[in-house]
């Protein structure tokens, strides 16, 4: 009777070795199906800008979205025409600033300490770059007037 209980107990031990050999190969061939179906990720190229105008607001916008900055193409659009008739070089020489000695430059005619400021990360530190002037100028405006669409005259 000993020898019919040993004998049941290893028939059902290799039942179990069998069962435990046979799921192993089951997700084996799984995993290995699993990854011949993937796709294969195609690169994608980095976003490229225009270097105009259309280019620099269009860069700024995806700056300022990235970094919670409200404003829009034609809000930037239209106080760029205003401040600077779209000149990245022009500089006031003239107003109270330039008085005091601290002109207005740039896209968005901002002053060397508000571009400070309001410089955003990840922009260039010159106040003459296109796409920093409009990112910081826009960053001031919306923190003096909750956004540049609300600016509709010298800010």
């Amino acid at each position: 009777a000993a020898a019919a209980k040993k004998k049941a107990a290893e028939a059902v031990a290799a039942k179990k070795k069998a069962a435990a050999k046979k799921a192993a190969q089951a997700r084996s061939k799984a995993a290995a199906s699993r990854s011949s179906e993937r796709i294969k990720v195609q690169p994608v190229a980095a976003k490229t800008y225009a270097n105009n105008l259309d280019g620099w607001i269009r860069q700024s916008l995806d700056i300022m979205k990235s970094k919670g900055i409200p404003g829009s193409y034609n809000g930037l659009h239209r106080n760029i025409l205003r401040e600077s008739s779209g000149n990245p070089k022009a500089i006031n020489d003239w107003d109270i600033n330039a008085i005091n000695g601290i002109p207005s430059k740039g896209l968005l005619q901002v002053i060397p300490p508000t571009f400070t400021a309001y410089h955003v990360a990840g922009t260039s530190w010159n106040i003459y770059d296109p796409v920093a002037n409009i990112t910081a100028a826009a960053n001031y405006a919306a923190d003096k007037y909750g956004s540049m669409d609300n600016v509709n005259s010298a800010y």
